[in-house]
């Protein structure tokens, strides 16, 4: 883990395309600003950790739902 020491108005820029800045910093808290290109997703952890919870569930629910259609057209096939 790279740890920078940044002051308000201060950025950091990871690759070319995204730009993070200090905000403020104020009572345990530092607001940031980001900007990154419409490509680039970005959510604090806690809802990144959801999203990806909900697209693994979205996953399983679509691949049993596909194990199930293909065993019905089996089965049919057989009669």
């Amino acid at each position: 883990m790279l740890v920078l020491a940044r002051k308000v108005n201060q950025s950091v820029m990871i690759g070319d395309e995204i730009k993070i800045t200090i905000i403020e910093v104020s009572q345990g808290k530092v607001k940031l600003g980001i900007s990154a290109p419409g490509h680039v997703s970005v959510h604090r952890e806690e809802v990144w950790t959801e999203i990806q919870k909900e697209n693994f569930l979205a996953q399983q629910s679509s691949s049993t739902a596909i194990q199930k259609a293909s065993h019905s057209l089996k089965s049919k096939r057989q009669v």
